[in-house]
């Protein structure tokens, strides 16, 4: 019987996600998105995972469950399992001063950072901007093809993988030594107490060891803390 894929399992594998029309969104795949003209200053390829952990829609994580290795499946996610429903609480009103502020033109499409949040803008009336806070796939069926190329079995390779998509950290900046269970992870920045101790704990559930440490290169003074307008 062919070996599946199960919760918590490491997998390399590849994806192209479309519409119902056939326009296609996203796709590690670089010759299909040079084809469509997608994410130019992108770098494309397969992408490592851990099953369960939400690294990517939530609908199609749940549907790599099961799967086997080195097949093409070809999935439809419903709104709610893909970007969400359209949410009119997510369309809010910002003042055009705020925009002056930050010496910014307001124009319908533009896109803009509000406290953390990214949104579109959709209307402009007068001193009223009206943004757009919905994922701009949010209320679209969406569908995904996709291969499991291999479950990743190596420590190292598995450690390297979650922190790259949890904190964007190349996998060529994170040197990790791994003896006797303990794994000891060289992080190019200084992260909070609180968080390393969480992280060390879902990395070592997840990846099977006895102990998680991390270390810094250099001490980086933490950033300060200010109210964050319109970029």
């Amino acid at each position: 019987m062919a070996e599946t894929i199960q919760q918590h399992d490491f997998v390399d594998v590849d994806y192209t996600g479309k519409l119902p029309d056939g326009t296609i969104f996203d796709t590690t795949s670089e010759k299909i998105a040079k084809e469509h003209h997608l994410g130019e200053k992108r770098t494309f390829g397969p992408i490592i995972i851990c099953i369960g952990e939400r690294q990517i829609l939530p609908g199609l994580d749940q549907q790599l469950i099961g799967k086997e290795l080195a097949k093409e499946y070809t999935v439809t996610l419903p709104p709610e399992q893909a970007f969400g429903k359209r949410d009119i609480k997510k369309m809010k009103i910002v003042p055009a001063s705020t925009f002056r502020e930050h010496k910014m033109e307001p124009h319908p499409g533009l896109q803009i950072d509000v406290d953390g949040e990214i949104g579109t803008v959709a209307q402009v009336s007068g001193g009223r901007v009206i943004v757009n806070f919905n994922h701009p796939l949010a209320g679209k069926e969406v569908s995904y093809t996709f291969t499991i190329n291999r479950k990743v079995t190596d420590q190292q390779e598995q450690l390297k993988a979650f922190l790259q998509t949890a904190f964007g950290i190349p996998t060529d900046k994170l040197p990790i030594t791994i003896q006797d269970g303990k794994a000891t992870i060289e992080l190019p920045l200084a992260l909070p107490a609180e968080i390393t101790s969480l992280l060390g704990k879902k990395l070592q559930e997840l990846v099977k060891l006895n102990a998680v440490e991390f270390k810094t290169k250099e001490p980086v003074n933490p950033p300060s803390i200010g109210t964050v307008g319109v970029q």
